[in-house]
């Protein structure tokens, strides 16, 4: 049974940050509000996690995984970013992006896209998300919560804790949340290609 934890969507509780943080460290999956709908997440090294997400959600091993960093300087870690990408890149966060890079050693390999060895990254302008990561001191391990046979992602802590109840083991709460999906540009092939437009501006890396 999920636990339910509600967070103040502007001053979130930190002694409840830290039980939320706490959970993940000890391999827990959590369902938790973004600036871009509600989300799957857990440790990077939650071999289980990972494997409840594909499984919650009924995707394949081609899917792929965004890491929810707090920073650009974390992100760097994560991915490689060569000199033409890193001033756009940079000039686009925090905000509604995700950027699907060549990923470094420090990405498990069942993480990474199979054939491509890329992952997705993107650094959130959200309170709550914020104050996870910054208490955690990595990223997190994503996947938009978009369940089987929908196309939008899930706004309300209550009707996630109703449908996943027994799936996942925390529920994060923190007021209203808008199903804007964020706009995924490919920078793997060393130039932005724009594979779904959403809540960023896509001209600032159109061709």
């Amino acid at each position: 049974m999920a636990r339910y934890v509600d967070l103040h969507p502007e001053n979130p509780q930190p002694r409840l940050v830290g039980q939320v943080v706490d959970a993940l460290r000890d391999d827990a999956l959590i369902a938790y509000p973004t600036d871009s709908g509600y989300a799957l997440g857990c440790q990077l090294g939650n071999r289980d996690g990972r494997d409840r997400i594909l499984r919650i959600r009924q995707l394949d091993e081609r899917h792929h995984f965004t890491l929810m960093c707090k920073d650009f300087s974390q992100l760097g870690h994560f991915v490689h970013v060569d000199n033409a990408a890193f001033r756009a890149i940079k000039a686009a966060t925090p905000g509604p992006y995700t950027f699907v890079l060549p990923a470094t050693p420090e990405v498990p390999r069942r993480l990474m896209h199979p054939r491509k060895r890329t992952v997705g990254v993107r650094i959130p302008e959200h309170v709550v998300v914020c104050a996870l990561l910054e208490e955690l001191g990595e990223p997190l391990l994503t996947s938009t919560l978009i369940l089987p046979g929908e196309d939008e992602p899930r706004v309300h802590g209550w009707d996630i804790k109703e449908e996943l109840d027994h799936e996942v083991d925390i529920v994060v709460e923190s007021g209203e949340v808008i199903p804007q999906p964020t706009t995924v540009v490919d920078w793997s092939e060393g130039y932005p290609e724009v594979v779904r437009v959403g809540a960023g501006d896509p001209a600032r890396f159109a061709a």
